[in-house]
């Protein structure tokens, strides 16, 4: 009896590869394997250098120390606590953090543009206070309290360092100031010892509160994010649909694949038409991300007319730099464009860890990468009523600059190729 007819296996036909020939060819890994290798490196490096030890990088984090308190006649002379506090909080050696001494007004009104981190305040009546606490009368006295305020508008990881700052500031005042009261009541009961030991208490409340649908001080990031993720991928997008369109790149969805006629054209208007293309549907996404964040998935947000401005302005000149540097480095441009306006642009925002937290590269960074100028002008027109000295007026430059530094190098790298006799057009019988 015969057995049954086995299906041949698949062979590659005549003068083509085999899977396995390629495999062993060296040429092929090395590119791949060099490229990948030396991204994953550079993204490990990168992004957790700026995470892992916040409180060993802080430096000169910026808190307001405010006294309000009028003192009291203690022992026949009038007596200022709050001010012996707040001198000996600023003369302490701390680089980790810059103490600023103002008035209750000037406090509020930094609080209010972002420029303080959270504000330590010695109320008013703080000396009355303290000194109607050795006092023997049978209902003990109000603990007198120092008060933390804290600014949600700057990060919720921003904020929570500077008032833990404050909270243990308070806590070595009350320390301190207890050593001197305990001496001066050696009568006291045990119960009234205890409580002139630590004297005072702390109050926390927000300084400068933004709306409930905030994340916490997290949503100027992420729309920031999405803007830049916007111009990115749109500019990517586009590059390559622009040289499908144009025959100088083949496309392939699935199983099929395509090349259209080569259309004569020079780099330079090239570029030209990608810059056009990307500026125009920056209009769209930028209203995308509008709808989706504040209309459909109720995004606390103000002045909205300023903030789609600013979106578009802010994406469409995201998509600008990645073209031009397309336009440059060609086949690796991809890759050089993720590292300029991500990888080394989200460590360095200041965003989600304040920039005072992190390492000096990436208060660097922070000077000119795109997400540290975006975030700040989002978070502006988000948490600080679009006030200029909130960052706003910076964030303008930034783009302004970023602008015309993209227009500049494409244009440069283009008409260089141009002038070379560099050209994409290949021969009509090739």
């Amino acid at each position: 009896m015969s057995s049954p007819v086995q299906p041949p296996a698949a062979e590659a036909k005549p003068g083509q590869a085999r899977p396995g020939q390629v495999l062993r060819n060296p040429k092929i890994w090395k590119f791949p394997t060099v490229i990948v290798s030396l991204a994953v490196l550079l993204l490990s490096l990168l992004y957790m250098g700026g995470i892992i030890d916040p409180n060993g990088h802080m430096h000169r984090l910026p808190i307001g120390l405010v006294n309000a308190d009028r003192g009291a006649v203690v022992g026949g002379r009038h007596t200022n606590l709050g001010a012996q506090i707040t001198d000996s909080i600023t003369k302490a050696s701390d680089e980790r953090v810059s103490w600023r001494q103002l008035e209750p007004v000037a406090a509020q009104q930094q609080l209010a543009t972002g420029k303080l981190y959270g504000v330590l305040e010695v109320p008013e009546g703080f000396t009355a206070a303290v000194a109607a606490l050795p006092g023997g009368a049978a209902t003990p006295p109000a603990r007198p309290t120092m008060t933390v305020l804290t600014n949600p508008g700057v990060g919720s990881l921003a904020s929570s360092l500077a008032g833990n700052i404050n909270q243990a500031a308070a806590h070595r005042a009350s320390l301190q100031l207890g050593k001197t009261l305990t001496a001066t009541s050696a009568g006291a009961s045990g119960a009234a010892q205890l409580l002139l030991a630590d004297p005072i208490s702390v109050a926390v409340k927000v300084g400068h509160p933004i709306g409930a649908h905030s994340g916490l001080g997290l949503t100027a990031f992420y729309y920031a994010l999405l803007l830049v993720l916007a111009g990115f991928m749109g500019g990517n997008i586009i590059s390559n649909g622009v040289d499908v369109g144009l025959g100088y790149a083949d496309s392939e969805i699935g199983p099929w694949h395509t090349r259209r006629p080569v259309v004569p054209i020079s780099r330079t208007r090239t570029l030209i038409v990608k810059w056009a293309m990307s500026v125009a549907i920056a209009a769209l996404t930028s209203a995308l991300i509008m709808l989706a964040c504040v209309a459909i998935l109720g995004m606390d947000a103000s002045h909205l007319w300023l903030l789609y401005v600013f979106s578009f302005c802010a994406s469409a000149t995201v998509g600008l730099g990645v073209q031009s540097v397309n336009a440059a480095f060609g086949g690796i441009g991809q890759l050089v464009s993720m590292f300029v306006f991500i990888v080394l642009a989200l460590p360095s925002s200041g965003t989600t860890i304040p920039l005072e937290a992190l390492p000096g590269f990436y208060r660097w960074l922070s000077v000119f990468e795109p997400m540290r100028q975006l975030g700040g002008g989002v978070r502006a027109i988000l948490y600080f009523d679009a006030r200029a000295e909130a960052g706003l007026t910076r964030a303008w430059v930034m783009i302004s600059v970023g602008a015309v530094v993209a227009l500049s190098f494409g244009l440069a790298a283009a008409s260089y190729y141009d002038r070379k006799g560099l050209h994409r057009m290949v021969p009509k019988d090739s």
